[in-house]
């Protein structure tokens, strides 16, 4: 890649897990790390700021980015926050071509599929974590691995990185295909990786005389539906105990009748991860907020290949709010009941058709800083006339009663304001992402459309007003205007999602 690299020493991490054969999933948490010298600071108070000033900053995937002459190897490109929001001129790209980042990069890595983001070290600066499920580790191929990129006064930063695996790399794990970042702990952050058959948590504690990190395990075993495949993670303070939970999304088979969502919720506390079951309903991505403002973190679920309950078609897609409570989202004391929406909802503009994979991505955020969560909804295989997948996202505002039809909006390259125009298999809605980066307490819409110009990808900004999301002054920008690698980039595929 063109742009600067920061020069760096490496740091590195082991981990090691427990498995009993009749378990699908296992949860175990080792800490095993060291880290450069730091001093105590107070805990950050905004997310998704890699230099702690103020300001949200964004993630932008490339996973199939050619690096070094690898084809699929994969970066990531980071746009730093400011009063005058985001730019493309305040920005850094990372990759396993970066000095300091460990290994080297390699055809199909997909360094940058999945991504998170807290202060994982806890010194004031938000960190950001990089899944390479496509990363051969020796003879074993697609073991994948994960990259700890830490912030610093100047931003993110490769000097110190550490890299994550598998303590025995096992071919076609996919480790690190899934990340979540957050305090599952009262008074303790953690990274949560999934492989392809075990979830791992490294926690990074930074002892206050330097470098020394201290060591534990712990394990706890879920015991899902057979046939269950996790896909993705989302987090947050669903029971409002002061820790973050975790919820580990995906799909299930119900035979010829094809894939449905499953979900299962996983508590976290004073002593870490502890009680856990299975959502009701569920789906293969999802994102957290507080829709209808009671002080509960909400979990928005997309399950893009379902049906819904009206026997619409499959892969027309649905999702679902599920309130938090005390007892969690899904429980008998989770708050309200839930609330399901299709593209057939009274109030929501479409019709269900077959692939359209509505919530297909799912993201939520303040767009008019009423306090409510708003919520921003894939279609990325939604047809716009003769343009197949060209994609549409439509954008729901919360309110004390969850969310409503009252102001939707949908949004695609077709308003003449918004630059581009729908083509074939763009997936517009591949990727949403609502962030405040100029802290004017209203959260602009970053949309991807990572089919773009036939797989190179292409990102969108809408700023948040008053009034809802501007397209009059949205812009975009894809590789090329970061000066980084564009060809079949894939750029957009995934927006880093943040933790506490």
């Amino acid at each position: 890649m063109r742009s600067k690299r920061p020069t760096s020493r490496r740091r590195t991490s082991r981990t090691t897990a427990t498995a009993a054969a009749t378990v699908l999933l296992t949860i175990g948490a080792t800490i095993t790390a060291s880290t450069s010298p730091a001093t105590a600071a107070p805990t950050p108070i905004t997310h998704d700021d890699f230099n702690s000033d103020g300001y949200r900053d964004l993630v932008v995937s490339a996973p199939g980015g050619t690096v070094s002459g690898k084809k699929g190897a994969g970066y990531v490109a980071v746009l730093y926050g400011s009063a005058t929001g985001l730019s493309t001129s305040r920005r850094a790209t990372f990759s396993m071509s970066t000095p300091g980042v460990e290994g080297l990069a390699q055809t199909g890595d997909r360094f940058g599929q999945a991504t998170a983001t807290a202060d994982v070290d806890r010194d004031g600066y938000d960190d950001l974590v990089v899944g390479a499920p496509g990363k051969d580790i020796g003879s074993a191929v697609d073991a994948g691995s994960a990259t700890v990129l830490f912030g610093s006064a100047t931003g993110l930063h490769a000097t110190d990185s550490r890299w994550l695996r598998e303590i025995t790399p096992v071919a076609g794990n996919r480790f690190g295909m899934a990340l979540a970042a957050g305090w599952f702990k009262v008074d303790d952050s953690a990274v949560a990786i999934i492989s392809k058959s075990t979830l791992w948590a490294f926690s990074f504690e930074v002892m206050f005389y330097g470098r020394v990190m201290t060591s534990d395990y712990s394990a706890l075993s879920l015991y899902v539906p057979e046939g269950f495949r996790p896909a993705s993670l989302t987090m947050g303070d669903y029971n409002k105990d002061r820790a973050d939970d975790l919820v580990i999304l995906g799909t299930g088979s119900y035979g010829e009748a094809g894939l449905y969502g499953r979900a299962v919720y996983v508590s976290g506390g004073r002593g870490g991860w502890a009680d856990h079951y299975e959502i009701s309903g569920g789906g293969a991505v999802g994102a957290s907020g507080d829709v209808n403002k009671d002080g509960y973190t909400d979990l928005v679920v997309g399950s893009p290949t379902e049906r819904d309950s009206a026997g619409n078609p499959s892969g027309a897609g649905v999702i679902q709010v599920q309130f938090g409570g005390p007892g969690g989202p899904g429980s008998p004391t989770g708050g309200s009941n839930k609330q399901f929406w299709t593209q057939n909802s009274p109030g929501v503009p479409g019709v269900n058709r077959v692939g359209d994979r509505f919530g297909g991505a799912v993201t939520v955020g303040d767009i008019d800083g009423d306090g409510y969560g708003d919520v921003a909804i894939g279609a990325p295989g939604n047809d716009m006339g003769t343009a197949l997948d060209a994609g549409t996202v439509w954008v729901m505002r919360g309110s004390p009663t969850g969310l409503t039809t009252n102001g939707i909006r949908t949004l695609s390259q077709s308003p003449r304001a918004v630059p581009g125009t729908p083509e074939k298999a763009d997936q517009f809605g591949g990727a949403l992402r609502l962030i405040d980066a100029d802290r004017n307490l209203r959260a602009s819409l970053i949309a991807s459309a990572p089919g773009e110009d036939t797989n190179d990808g292409r990102v969108w900004v809408f700023p948040g007003t008053s009034g809802g999301l501007s397209t009059n002054r949205s812009w975009s920008f894809n590789g090329g205007t970061l000066h980084a690698p564009a060809v079949d980039a894939r750029f957009g595929e995934t927006l880093a999602a943040h933790g506490r």
